[in-house]
């Protein structure tokens, strides 16, 4: 039976692996995965059974870029003996549990899922919905329940996903003879979400406007020249707004020093401060934060069977873990267990 007085917090995150991971990415979890792999036990998790949901009539897509992910984590810092790193479609204990969970979530339930509901909207889904694309969230609540994870860090528009995932909880333990499984809290990021460099509010693949931890110096350099400002900030010597302005936003989340960045605002603000000054900043900023993971990362991708070796051994330490909750949710059910 899965443990669930377990002392020390576990914590599962992960990405769908649908093409390389960026900067929001990198403020929004990777750095903090960092800091957690000191203190706590740590499985991270690549999609790829998520990413077919709405990849599904391109799965190379998805295929392509596993081991793309990989390197990502292992470039920016992620530790493959103090972070597990597996696969999600060579769990399949994960499929299993998403099934028998999908018998206790009714239709109109995941439906009213706000995440969902922006996410099917801004993908233009409309009937054309995939069926697997829907009920994501409860595999999302199979894969933090099969590791008994009760620390899982998330934006703040993934707490719909916890709070189904713990609705899913209560509701299967009310089914067996005694609990098996954890209920989870969030662990929200200190930066809040990273708007994208066209200053939408959201950095997203999808939208096209993130820039890639992979990213040359010629690519950070025409990413940081056409970022969105203030538009009323005409001259140099105009009081400037920094609220909505990305670059200002940028700073804020990556650059080393709190106290230049408060001034700069305060100078912005009354005026005197060009945008292309702020820019400068920002960019010198990013170019020394990413040149060492691009460095680290072409070396990383290259060795490919090194990057899969250490996928499989994870996976492999995160199969064993998974089986047993699973195994102990089927006991409570009264199914037998083959295998």
């Amino acid at each position: 039976m899965t443990d669930t007085t377990q002392s020390s917090p576990l914590v599962l995150t992960g990405d769908r692996p649908t093409g390389p991971l960026h900067l929001g990415h990198y403020v929004g979890s990777l750095r903090q995965r960092v800091t957690l792999q000191d203190n706590y036990p740590q499985y991270i998790l690549i999609a790829d059974l998520q990413g077919l949901t709405d990849n599904g009539s391109q799965p190379e897509k998805v295929a392509s870029n596993v081991l793309e992910v990989m390197a990502d984590y292992l470039a920016v810092g992620i530790d493959p003996l103090r972070s597990t790193i597996c696969l999600q479609s060579a769990l399949p204990a994960l499929a299993e549990l998403t099934m028998l969970y999908m018998n206790i979530v009714t239709v109109s339930r995941v439906e009213r899922n706000p995440t969902v509901k922006n996410e099917i909207q801004q993908k233009g889904f409309s009937r054309s919905l995939p069926a697997g694309f829907l009920v994501y969230p409860i595999s999302q609540a199979a894969d933090i329940t099969a590791f008994g994870a009760d620390r899982v860090p998330v934006g703040d528009d993934q707490l719909p996903m916890i709070e189904q995932t713990n609705e899913i909880v209560h509701k299967m333990n009310s089914l067996l003879p005694q609990p098996v499984l954890r209920h989870c809290q969030a662990l929200l990021s200190p930066v809040g979400r990273l708007p994208g460099i066209d200053g939408s509010a959201k950095m997203s693949k999808t939208l096209g406007n993130t820039l890639a931890l992979s990213a040359s110096e010629e690519q950070i350099h025409k990413a940081v020249s056409a970022m969105y400002t203030d538009p009323g900030h005409l001259r140099i010597s105009d009081p400037g707004k920094t609220e909505g302005n990305v670059v200002f936003t940028y700073l804020d989340a990556f650059h080393p020093d709190a106290d230049k960045v408060t001034a700069m605002k305060a100078h912005y603000q009354q005026g005197g401060l060009g945008d292309r000054q702020c820019k400068t900043e920002l960019e010198e900023c990013l170019q020394t934060l990413l040149a060492p993971i691009r460095e680290r990362r072409a070396k990383l991708i290259a060795d490919k069977e090194l990057l899969l070796e250490l996928l499989r051994e994870g996976s492999e330490k995160a199969h064993q873990h998974t089986q047993k909750t699973l195994h102990a949710v089927k006991r409570g059910l009264g199914l037998p267990v083959m295998f």
